[in-house]
């Protein structure tokens, strides 16, 4: 089973209550998701493989290590894309790519509309950036999605989840990793995260 990680570091409690306040406007929203995604970013990647390598200081030869796999990223649109520069600034040598995801109103199922990679793609361990994790179905139908086209996706980054999201990631794909900034209580009848924040996608943009 894949791990389920709240990234509970007190700066990340601290902006996360401000990323929820309903007076929180666009542009600061923006860089709240993008100040988390950055310290999130270091959980995500705390368990990557090193290499040894040798370098020389200005003093003497000494051993130090380096970043030994290869990454890629993996926003669910359209906001998913938030999380995206947040995530490159510690991570600028991994790939993007995106998956463009609408949820049908009638049947509230994700339907994919947009879809493209990174060449090397198979070679990278892709991490797949999501603010929301409601449902579950849109972060099912990208990772299997990925997986279709046999893709390596590992990790699942969310800011904020509702258990029936994360029930639902966990038994559908059980091996990946689910990181997220806070565990919120339950959906309401529409769908929404109750306490969560709104609409995510909306709220970085400025469409409500």
């Amino acid at each position: 089973m894949g791990r389920f990680i709240v990234c509970d570091h007190p700066l990340i409690q601290h902006k996360m209550t401000f990323l929820r306040d309903k007076n929180t406007d666009t542009k600061q929203f923006r860089e709240l998701v993008d100040e988390l995604a950055t310290m999130m970013a270091y959980e995500v990647t705390k368990d990557i493989p090193l290499e040894k390598i040798r370098v020389q200081t200005p003093v003497a030869e000494a051993e130090g290590f380096v970043v030994g796999r290869m990454l890629g990223l993996v926003p669910i649109l359209r906001a998913g894309l938030g999380m995206v520069d947040g995530m490159l600034k510690l991570l600028p040598s991994a790939k993007v790519g995106h998956i463009g995801m609408y949820r049908d109103p009638e049947t509230l199922q994700p339907v994919e509309y947009y879809f493209s990679l990174p060449s090397d793609v198979t070679e990278r361990e892709l991490i797949v950036l999501d603010p929301m994790l409601a449902t579950g179905g849109s972060a099912n139908a990208a990772i299997a999605s990925l997986k279709a086209r046999s893709c390596r996706p590992t990790k699942l980054v969310c800011l904020i989840a509702a258990p029936e999201g994360v029930k639902a990631v966990q038994e559908a794909h059980p091996d990946i990793d689910i990181y997220v900034a806070a565990l919120d209580r339950h959906l309401n009848g529409h769908g929404y995260i109750v306490p969560g924040l709104g609409d995510a996608g909306d709220r970085l943009y400025g469409t409500k």
